[in-house]
């Protein structure tokens, strides 16, 4: 009677290896987006004082939906595959969640904290998706990720704490900014895991339009408000604008997608954690922006405890 190996068997369980190719684009795709997301967050600070939050998340969006619907619409012409049925449900829920109220939640909290305490902020997003990912998306929910998680979650804290250690109107608002950046990162996990399944169907530069015209209608309501304040806008501003819409959302997103794609939901939201630096470095040339030495010790916190949720614990043996 013919028996599996040991070996065999532990070959035929494992995932297949990814190319060399694919591999590499996948790596760039992630540089990209956490270079173009890092930007983000600089930019959404600089423009800040010219537009409000649901102005600016409108107008970045409709520069995204021009720009990356010049190479979706014509692909699907040619293809005539669209979503059907309950296949549009993910697609509004990321759309929705993601392009809509993340972007007008993150444009609002940095119109009260520095560009580097805000992506500081954001860091919770990835221990979110590691944990749903282990729950939904089945990926593994190591012990690991549960001692990370909270140690990461001790540096938010921090970061809490230094922004409200003013008094009066200060603190408030800073504490405001603190809880408008958590429900952005909750919003941009949800996002991840519901948008992973749509990958297995629509190709990243397919998906992510549909997300983005999907949160543009949803900040129809701005309309206005983004007409008179491009009217009064400086050009640096405009640009700025501009700058966002095609490099951080139409670009960084559909890189992300294509990443997301191909590595799991939890593995590459670790990668985000590389966002923070480079924004801080980013903000700290352009606009001269330090974080408080709290929110630093709580961003290295939390780096620590992705450190933590990154690490393997070593599988029982069967004793034999």
């Amino acid at each position: 009677m013919a028996t599996t190996s040991p070996t065999n068997s532990a070959t035929s369980t494992a995932p297949p290896a990814l190319p060399s190719p694919v591999k590499a684009l996948g790596v760039a795709a992630v540089v990209v987006t956490v270079v173009l997301w890092a930007s983000a967050f600089v930019g959404i600070r600089a423009i800040g004082p010219t537009f409000s939050p649901g102005s600016l998340t409108l107008g970045r969006l409709a520069v995204a939906a021009v720009v990356l619907g010049a190479l979706v619409v014509p692909q699907l012409a040619k293809s005539k595959v669209l979503p059907r049925g309950r296949e549009w449900w993910p697609i509004l829920g990321y759309g929705v969640m993601w392009f809509g109220g993340y972007n007008v939640a993150l444009n609002a909290a940095e119109h009260l904290l520095d560009a580097g305490t805000a992506a500081l902020l954001i860091n919770v997003s990835p221990i979110l998706v590691a944990i749903m990912a282990g729950f939904f998306l089945k990926e593994g929910f190591p012990r690991w990720l549960i001692i990370g998680s909270l140690v990461a979650f001790g540096g938010v804290a921090m970061i809490a704490l230094g922004s409200g250690s003013g008094s009066g109107e200060r603190s408030t608002a800073d504490v405001a900014g603190v809880l408008l950046c958590l429900l952005a990162a909750v919003l941009a996990a949800v996002s991840v895991i519901i948008q992973k399944p749509v990958l297995r169907k629509f190709p990243a530069g397919q998906a992510t339009w549909f997300g983005i015209m999907v949160g543009a209608l949803c900040c129809l309501p701005f309309s206005g408000q983004l007409v008179s304040e491009l009217q009064s806008a400086p050009l640096p501003a405009t640009l700025g604008l501009v700058y966002l819409g095609i490099f951080p959302t139409a670009i960084a997103f559909t890189t992300w997608a294509y990443a997301l794609s191909l590595i799991d939901a939890g593995k590459l939201a670790a990668t985000t954690y590389l966002v923070p630096g480079t924004t801080i470095l980013i903000s700290w040339l352009l606009l001269s922006e330090i974080p408080t030495v709290w929110g630093l010790v709580g961003g290295a916190v939390c780096l620590v405890g992705v450190g933590l949720t990154r690490r393997r614990s070593r599988p029982l043996r069967n004793a034999a």
